[in-house]
């Protein structure tokens, strides 16, 4: 059956959500991280003076690598670029921090995936409950809406009222244009696709502290959770960090389930700095899990060290590389958001519309992508007018004839060739898809 477009008729379900949502105390929680982030705004004349300065070697990367020098930024970010490659790096040097603020203009915004992907629910008129690692006052004034909050003590208070007057955790953001051409040792090259590096100078996501009475608070009242989003762990490099963490995370999951067993826990991936560290995170998680989050790089990357190969350009194979995953981890189900699509392949969810979440998240992150910002109702509304993505209607054609065994979801997504803001799309999809579990 050919695909139908139903983004219009979901949209106008969420003021009703909404609604809901304020009536009956039931919230979308959020964790775990925050910080602030330095928007480099993109030059490809000064990045190509940079890279003819600083580039002496052939530009590589790969998982775990630090800048500590421009020459270390320039044969990094460079084969990156050259890829579209979106990816985290750590920085270890004040000094190149300085350098590309100085060479670059900028702009402050939010960081982490669980402050961005509460705010944009908030944007259009969610109330929400997020954990901030990063709790200074510059950090908390750009998710100051009506309805956002945060545990503090033994209850949920304004955002403000746990504002810190510590200084922000910096990370810096290199976003990218697709086309562009970049001059490597004389010989030119088209960026591939639009994207954007995250450059790290951070040292408290090492080990993402999380506030015990957070945990506290969700363990006495599991039963108005709707929804639970666990992800920002991406910068943990040491794994004894990261057994730490989850020795308090999986109890306390537990102790939700057994107050409410209903409610959607949701983990999302990303890039690792440390691929072992997200290896631990998915064997301990994931069985919780009723939805594991990723994009076609990590479902790639994280596939390919055992010996999986995923074609991304056809969708067999990618229904092959979700089976993988879910085998490896004994997860329920699985969410890929691409460009193109998003898809859902996995248990069916009892009561769940995930359709509807795929669409509202593509037509969130299509809208951030448009106007550079979290989007309204009536924001997103206008972004109807974009169209639906070829790629992505082929995909869903395709898969009508697959008939995979398990429930196999695709949402074509309204697509925008030259988006006018790249960072953010993944975290502002990932809470679209939050509007189905009400």
């Amino acid at each position: 059956m050919a695909y139908q477009d139903k983004y219009e008729a979901y949209l106008d379900q969420i003021p009703g959500d909404i609604e809901h949502c304020r009536r009956t105390g039931r919230r979308h929680v959020f964790g775990y991280t925050s910080n602030y982030d330095v928007v480099l705004k993109w030059d490809v004349n000064i990045y190509n003076r940079i890279l003819e300065e600083f580039l002496k070697d052939e530009p590589s990367a790969q998982a775990g690598d630090t800048i500590a020098t421009m020459e270390d930024f320039a044969r990094i970010s460079s084969y990156c670029l050259m890829k579209g490659i979106g990816a985290n790096f750590d920085i270890t040097s004040v000094e190149v921090c300085e350098y590309l603020q100085s060479h670059f203009e900028s702009e402050p915004a939010l960081g982490g995936t669980c402050a961005q992907g509460a705010a944009a629910l908030a944007a259009l008129g969610f109330p929400m409950v997020a954990q901030l690692t990063d709790k200074c006052r510059e950090v908390c004034e750009m998710m100051d809406v009506s309805g956002m909050q945060v545990v503090k003590g033994d209850r949920l208070a304004p955002i403000m009222e746990g504002a810190s007057d510590e200084p922000p955790v910096y990370h810096m953001i290199l976003q990218f244009s697709k086309d562009d051409k970049l001059l490597i040792h004389g010989k030119e090259y088209a960026v591939p696709l639009s994207n954007r590096l995250i450059l790290f100078y951070d040292k408290i996501h090492k080990l993402v502290p999380i506030d015990q009475c957070f945990f506290d608070y969700w363990n006495a009242h599991a039963e108005d959770i709707s929804s639970y989003l666990a992800s920002g762990f991406d910068a943990v490099i040491d794994p004894a960090v990261m057994e730490k963490r989850l020795d308090q995370i999986c109890p306390h999951i537990e102790a939700m389930r057994k107050k409410n067993p209903d409610f959607v826990f949701y983990l999302e991936g990303a890039y690792y700095m440390n691929p072992e560290v997200k290896e631990l995170l998915f064997k301990r998680l994931a069985p919780y899990a009723d939805i594991i989050g990723t994009n076609e790089e990590e479902l790639v990357a994280q596939n390919e060290k055992y010996g999986v190969h995923t074609d991304i350009e056809n969708i067999g194979s990618v229904l092959e590389g979700i089976e993988a995953l879910i085998e490896r981890y004994k997860a329920h189900g699985v969410v890929l958001h691409t460009k193109d699509y998003s898809l859902y392949y996995g248990q069916e969810l009892k009561g769940v519309d995930i359709e509807k979440g795929l669409t509202i998240g593509n037509l969130m992150s299509g809208t951030r992508a448009r106007i550079g910002k979290y989007g309204t109702i009536e924001e997103c509304r206008e972004s109807l007018a974009l169209s639906l993505s070829p790629t992505g209607l082929a995909f869903h054609e395709e898969l009508e004839r697959l008939k995979p065994e398990r429930q196999a979801v695709l949402v074509p997504s309204r697509y925008l060739e030259h988006p006018k803001y790249t960072i953010g799309l993944g975290d502002t999809f990932v809470s679209g898809v939050h509007t189905c579990f009400v």
